[in-house]
């Protein structure tokens, strides 16, 4: 089998979606269905800050996922969309989406089986494994 570290397409793309507002922002930008101001996007994805929706755009733009349009307008207006090569995510995301719709009880429930053990396992005074 094949390692896929950060330099295969599956790794590149993956380090790419991993930063903690990837996800909020494309979902929103496939909402949007077409451009909305940065404003209203940072609104509609909620907490993430001026520098962080910024820095997120940028790699977004950077490879060819999302469109920055600014106008030559006092104060300036800028709007932003997904490429055609951004827009093709959606159903990829929506499929990662359904599949965890539809395990998260189960993942749910290792998680809580993971900690209660974890947690008898300090009350006993042993010692957790790496």
């Amino acid at each position: 089998m094949e390692t896929c570290d950060g330099s295969c397409p599956m790794g590149r793309l993956i380090e790419l979606l991993s930063g903690r507002w990837a996800f909020p922002v494309i979902y929103q930008l496939l909402m949007a269905q077409g451009p909305i101001r940065f404003g209203q996007l940072q609104r509609a994805v909620g907490r993430v800050t001026q520098k962080e929706l910024t820095k997120t755009l940028r790699a977004f733009e950077q490879r060819g996922l999302v469109e920055r349009k600014v106008y030559p307008e006092v104060p300036p207006r800028v709007e932003y969309r997904l490429t055609t090569l951004g827009a093709s995510l959606g159903e990829p995301l929506c499929g990662l989406a359904r599949w965890a719709q539809a395990h998260m009880q189960e993942i749910e429930a290792a998680c809580t089986a993971a900690d209660a053990k974890a947690t008898a396992k300090k009350t006993a005074g042993g010692q957790l494994r790496p």
